[in-house]
């Protein structure tokens, strides 16, 4: 048996029926290289959530003019339903969550469901990539 806090030589192989698997350390460099590069994918890649955002800029700027949604230039921080010159629907208005990664998430994933009654009902993104992309690249427009 291996010491506490090392990794043995030999794993047995969750479904291999008793079958033993030699991890040499490449193998095991490989495993956790991989377990740390996957959460970077769930930080988002800002330039493709730039090109992403083209299916927002329909009703969204990222200056400061509204739409017929209101503008998203330093939406991260700010409480929603407070830009000013923007008339929200009265469930927006009286959400109060400021905008954050898991705020953003939850809305872009489904809007009537985050906030049921909101003006916005085109704009749920289903790929979870696709999401995080475009939050980092709203992360990129500055903070209220």
């Amino acid at each position: 048996m291996a010491p506490a806090g090392t990794i043995p030589d030999e794993v047995r192989v969750p479904k291999g029926r008793g079958r033993k698997m030699k991890l040499t350390q490449w193998a095991l460099a490989a495993l956790l290289t991989a377990g740390v590069a996957s959460p970077a994918l769930a930080d988002g890649d800002a330039a493709r959530g730039q090109t992403l955002f083209s299916r927002c800029s329909a009703c969204h700027t990222v200056t400061e003019q509204n739409k017929m949604g209101p503008h998203l230039s330093g939406v991260f921080g700010r409480t929603a339903g407070t830009v000013a010159g923007y008339t929200y629907s009265k469930a927006m208005a009286a959400y109060g969550k400021a905008w954050d990664e898991a705020t953003l998430d939850a809305f872009l994933t489904a809007p009537n469901k985050a906030v049921p009654g909101t003006k916005m009902a085109a704009g749920a993104i289903a790929n979870p990539q696709d999401r995080a992309d475009i939050i980092a690249y709203l992360k990129t427009l500055g903070a209220s």
